[in-house]
């Protein structure tokens, strides 16, 4: 550890369970702001900003827009990338989130396609598109404000904490769609309903503002920066000539995991009030979704804290493999329409995911030097989401096929495929826990 980071773990832990607590928050709020597009996709905007479409097409045309959010997150890792490895971590976190705001409430204030036509969905996808800019470059810089304050000891632990406020962000998200279908009827849901959500995305984002601005930058970062001064740092372009090898690993790494978390999140909602379903077994699905969120939250860091005993690659591998097994059986659980049967699909999913999940923010972290470390977990992480989480909706839709008799098995096979990738990918890499974070090729 550096010096900063040694006096602080003497001096006890508030500065790290600050640092964690800021990182948590605002990553819960990103996520919120995120997630809520994917389940309004799912459940209005085919009709609302499409309408002229079947159902089916309708859908996919909204996750269309949506799938254009991960197609921004690569950019926007590589720009917050960029200057968070040459002018601090603190400072791009605030600015990401608040853009984040500002997209998410434009949302909730859209007129649709009946108001405006053309225009609706052009400015839809507008503000998805700042939506996964701002993402983009949200989550290397909340696990490395994490990863680089804690000890090496324990940084499975500490830098699991950004990853569990994905599912408190997911948590958020369902539940106000839970609440809203369970007391409003769809007809005013989707006239007016649908757009609390987003609006009240302004005040989690101003929770999430004061909490950031009151933590202090990297001391990892801050030594780095100091060996670098007066040299001219091009991250993105030493990262690309140093570090090839961790970048495509991180992407292969993060398939199974992007691409199993979208298929139990967002097709799961698709495929029963779609395919499987009716309108009236919305709540059902939010429910399992609510409950699965909530679960995950406790799993994350209880799984990072066991990665840093027994390593990342065992926990990873045992995830890639489950989740890939589980989707066999997912969508016959999901179909049969028993609210106990779904919420065990949801919840054994995403348990089987958070082996991946958790171990991943410390994993990709512990990959990459420090003056490049923002830049390569971001884009190792944000190129694979085009790859897995972008498309992973829409290509479930497709291989799901006929509404009347759908190909689950297709959907399966897709699941394992991403699964061997992935788990290729993780015996490659070499097992980094316990590992310190004061390594870089550049620097050395």
């Amino acid at each position: 550890m550096s010096t900063d980071a040694t006096t602080r773990a003497a001096t006890g832990r508030t500065p790290i369970v600050k640092v964690v607590f800021a990182s948590l928050v605002g990553t819960a709020v990103e996520w919120y702001d995120f997630f809520l597009y994917g389940s309004a996709a799912a459940l209005v905007f085919g009709t609302l900003f499409f309408p002229s479409s079947d159902p089916v097409t309708g859908t996919l045309l909204a996750f269309g827009t949506y799938a254009l959010g991960f197609v921004a997150r690569p950019l926007g890792g590589v720009v917050f990338g960029h200057f968070g490895d040459r002018v601090g971590r603190k400072r791009m976190l605030v600015v990401s989130l608040m853009l984040m705001g500002l997209a998410t409430v434009a949302i909730g204030l859209l007129p649709t396609y009946a108001t405006i036509g053309v225009a609706a969905p052009i400015l839809l996808l507008t503000c998805r598109l700042l939506q996964g800019f701002a993402v983009g470059g949200e989550w290397g810089g909340a696990v490395l404000m994490a990863a680089e304050h804690g000890d090496d000891a324990r940084r499975g632990f500490w830098s699991s904490w950004p990853q569990a406020g994905v599912a408190l962000g997911n948590l958020l998200a369902t539940g106000v769609l839970w609440l809203l279908a369970l007391f409003q009827p769809d007809e005013q849901f989707e006239a007016w309903g649908w757009r609390i959500p987003f609006l009240l995305s302004a005040v989690l984002v101003l929770v999430g503002l004061w909490v950031r601005l009151t933590i202090e930058e990297s001391p990892v970062f801050q030594q780095a920066h100091a060996q670098l001064a007066g040299r001219n740092h091009q991250p993105l372009l030493e990262v690309v000539r140093r570090y090839p090898r961790e970048i495509l690993l991180a992407m292969g790494m993060r398939l199974a995991e992007n691409i199993s978390y979208y298929l139990i999140t967002v097709i799961s909602i698709t495929y029963l009030t779609t395919f499987a379903g009716t309108s009236a077994d919305k709540s059902m699905i939010l429910t399992a979704l609510l409950i699965g969120s909530a679960v995950q939250f406790f799993v994350i860091p209880a799984v990072g804290a066991l990665s840093d005993r027994i390593g990342r690659r065992p926990l990873y591998l045992t995830g890639a493999a489950g989740v890939a097994l589980w989707s066999y059986v997912f969508f016959g659980l999901v179909g049969s329409r028993s609210e106990g049967r779904i919420i065990l699909a949801v919840v054994a999913g995403l348990i089987l995911h958070s082996l991946m999940y958790a171990p991943q923010a410390a994993f990709f972290s512990e990959l990459f030097g420090t003056s490049v470390r923002y830049t390569g977990a971001s884009v190792g992480y944000q190129l694979a989401s085009i790859l897995a989480g972008a498309l992973a909706p829409i290509i479930a839709l497709k291989l799901l096929g006929d509404v009347d008799d759908p190909n689950t098995t297709a959907v399966a096979i897709y699941m394992t495929v991403a699964s061997i990738i992935t788990i290729v990918a993780v015996l490659l890499a070499r097992e980094t826990a316990g590992s310190s974070l004061e390594h870089d090729r550049t620097i050395d």
